[in-house]
């Protein structure tokens, strides 16, 4: 007899105050952080290199946070991403934020604006993370629940 498979666990979903907070923290990080670009003095080359950080650093948070949920599950019982794609993505995030970081402190702006736009910069970081969490823990809960999820990929 073979054993019956146990029922999916419940899903746990996040509240709309939490799903709220979460995308009000990360439109106030975008608006602090292009506030703070938007006014930056210097040269127009370094304007241009911060705000490519930035859209980089951002970029590379939602691959990074994808790879990682998708590699804590591996399907059919091997690992869902090669060693190189591991470092490719582990790798963009890191070049991501040293080169950020290392522009940022390498400017002659005053120390304040630095400090404004490096706690602006890693709070727009830390939302999107959380952002991303939220998003997937989302999709996922509706996969369990039988929703439609029109996503593209397939199972």
């Amino acid at each position: 007899m073979a054993p019956t498979p146990s029922p999916l666990p419940s899903v746990q979903r996040d509240s709309r105050a939490w799903q709220w907070q979460v995308w009000i923290s990360f439109g106030i990080a975008v608006f602090l952080c292009t506030v703070g670009l938007a006014y930056l003095p210097g040269e127009p080359l370094e304007q241009a290199f911060m705000v490519m950080g930035y859209i980089f650093c951002l970029s590379a948070v939602f691959g990074l946070s994808k790879f990682i949920r998708d590699n804590q599950n591996p399907r059919r019982g091997g690992a869902a991403d090669t060693p190189l794609w591991r470092f490719v993505v582990w790798g963009g995030f890191a070049v991501a934020m040293l080169l950020t970081g290392w522009g940022l402190l390498g400017m002659d702006i005053h120390p304040n604006y630095k400090a404004f736009l490096g706690v602006s910069w890693l709070y727009l970081i830390t939302t999107a993370f959380t952002l991303a969490k939220m998003l997937r823990d989302d999709y996922e809960a509706q996969r369990r629940e039988g929703f439609h999820v029109d996503s593209g990929l397939e199972d």
